[in-house]
């Protein structure tokens, strides 16, 4: 308990950090936990009500550059660039953002994504490199097709019971009364 507590402290202080260096990040959303800013945090703009989840690294310079920039050619070749995340988006786990990305309002990215270009707004995006997939529309829509049917106050008295017992996608039920199988 103590170690958590300190941990949260530790990423408020170094959030409140990250802001006087100039990232723009508005008190209304809502962090999974502390995401890679990167060494330009000035860099990078978060409108209102984003959601960001955890794992999320947030690249705006290419450090690639660092292979060549020896030759004297080179020698004073830099790539910086913005990242600016608009209003009611949710970056989900593990997406990576690269330099001179803008992700449009109400826009979704997907798990995993790399996101090398622009993302337009009311859109769900996915992939590497990330693209939309479908409309905002169509995700809410396929998002509540496949909703199982539940009591809502029991999900909120006891999520865990109350999830472990639905049909959810991807799970398989067991069968009543059925016994290991046998190899053959």
């Amino acid at each position: 308990m103590f170690i958590d507590v300190l941990a949260d402290w530790l990423d408020r202080l170094r959030l409140r950090s990250l802001r006087k260096a100039g990232l723009i990040l508005p008190e209304d959303c809502r962090l999974a936990d502390l995401p890679h800013f990167d060494s330009e945090p000035y860099l990078i703009t978060i409108g209102h009500h984003v959601a960001i989840a955890e794992g999320v690294s947030f690249v705006t310079h290419d450090g690639g550059t660092y292979a060549f920039r020896h030759l004297p050619r080179y020698h004073q070749v830099i790539k910086f660039g913005r990242i600016t995340i608009h209003d009611n988006c949710v970056i989900g786990q593990r997406v990576i953002i690269l330099p001179g990305v803008t992700i449009g309002p109400n826009s979704v990215v997907a798990a995993g994504s790399v996101v090398s270009r622009n993302i337009p707004a009311n859109v769900l995006a996915a992939g590497n490199p990330a693209k939309p997939v479908m409309t905002l529309e169509q995700y809410a829509e396929w998002s509540l097709a496949g909703t199982p049917d539940y009591d809502p106050e029991e999900y909120h008295r006891d999520k865990k019971a109350c999830l472990m017992k639905m049909a959810l996608r991807g799970s398989h039920q067991p069968k009543a009364n059925a016994g290991p199988r046998s190899a053959g």
